[in-house]
């Protein structure tokens, strides 16, 4: 086994985190809000590259908003890595020490009566403090008010993507070589994580391994049974490779399979063809999970697909936009996300495949490319 050299690609700038505030800046206007507020999480580490040591109960607040300097409000003892960070080197830096209420440093950067999108994990105890200081402000959660806000990547995004999807295809290229009868799902797990990291993985963040009815599950985590001849094995591992993420899922099968898994596994790999098929400029993301659902419905399995289709993936595997039934928003160049049908037989097995798929111009193109028939191990 060996590892491919990829080139590093170079770091974001100042100039890139900057553009991408602007950006932000724009759109929360362009929906009538008055700025954003981002505390640490995914959202922190697009628009500065600052990510806390530790997520504490002490505010940490990025505030955007127009005619204003971007502005980051930290806790005096963590001002020195704030300030270390490529992205914050061009905003304004305001701290505030322990004996004194974070709150009131942070009031004068918002306006009394504004509207402001705040980021999902930003803590429960940090917005009501903010409405308590400042009673006249109201919030809505950044997936609401502005769910495409990271969604559409740029050409360096994008080039960080591509860079791990091959790396998971690496992976999965190998992993089908170990064995996997009479071993347990944890120790095929572990042999995914490693091989993940060996093709340039700086973290990994889930390797679901699912043997025989355990594949039904669709988030089964790998345990202790032991995988037996005859099983189909569910596959779902990614992770993290130069900030960015890999997400993808083949089923494997353990010797011959029955028939009736090589025809679930046709099915799944005919309704992932057309979701992929239904990608261009200008579909919606309903689209893609009605034209994937469809081919699984009409084969008679339609109370089998128990999720959504699919995904965006970018400084988190999981991120808007949705592939699901009731999302309407129109698809544009650079959105990135995942095209995963399944089919889940409980007490039987489970089969999904799943890919990684960028908007283009004309269409869709995958990020990963490993074959979409089904796999015999041992």
């Amino acid at each position: 086994m060996s590892s491919a050299a990829v080139q590093t690609p170079p770091p974001f700038t100042v100039d890139d985190y900057l553009a991408r505030a602007r950006r932000v800046v724009a759109a929360a206007s362009e929906r009538g809000l008055s700025g954003v507020l981002v505390t640490p999480g995914p959202d922190l580490v697009w628009l500065t590259g600052y990510q806390p040591t530790a997520i504490t109960e002490r505010l940490t607040v990025l505030v955007l908003a127009p005619d204003q300097e971007p502005t980051l409000v930290v806790p005096t003892l963590e001002r020195p890595d704030a300030e270390a960070a490529e992205g914050v080197r061009g905003m304004k830096v305001v701290d505030w020490a322990d004996a004194t209420d974070p709150y009131l440093v942070a009031a004068p950067l918002l306006r009394p009566d504004g509207r402001y999108g705040i980021s999902d994990s930003a803590w429960a105890l940090h917005l009501l403090g903010l409405q308590k200081g400042l009673p006249g402000t109201a919030y809505e959660s950044l997936t609401e008010g502005l769910p495409m806000m990271r969604a559409v990547k740029g050409p360096d995004e994008l080039a960080r993507l591509t860079a791990a999807g091959a790396a998971a295809d690496a992976a999965y290229g190998e992993i089908v070589k170990v064995r996997f009868a009479g071993r347990r799902e944890t120790e095929v797990a572990a042999n995914l994580a490693g091989l993940l990291r060996h093709f340039g993985h700086e973290q990994v963040d889930f390797t679901v391994v699912g043997s025989g009815p355990n594949g039904a599950n669709p988030h089964h985590e790998a345990g202790d049974r032991l995988i037996q001849p005859g099983d189909a094995v569910v596959l779902d591992f990614g992770g993290l490779m130069f900030g960015y993420g890999s997400d993808t899922t083949r089923t494997v099968c353990v010797g011959e399979p029955t028939q009736a898994i090589r025809d679930v596994h046709e099915i799944v790999r005919l309704a992932q063809e057309a979701g992929v098929a239904a990608v261009r400029p200008g579909a919606t993301c309903q689209d893609i999970d009605r034209a994937a659902r469809a081919v699984i419905t009409d084969a008679g399995y339609g109370d089998a697909f128990i999720h959504r289709t699919g995904h965006g993936i970018g400084v988190t595997t999981h991120e808007p936009p949705y592939m699901v039934e009731g999302e309407e928003q129109p698809l544009v160049p650079g959105m990135c996300f995942s095209v995963e049908p399944g089919i889940y037989l409980s007490g039987r097995f489970g089969v999904r495949i799943e890919d990684i798929v960028t908007v283009t111009q004309t269409g869709g193109v995958r990020l990963n490319n490993t074959d979409h028939g089904l796999a015999l191990v041992e």
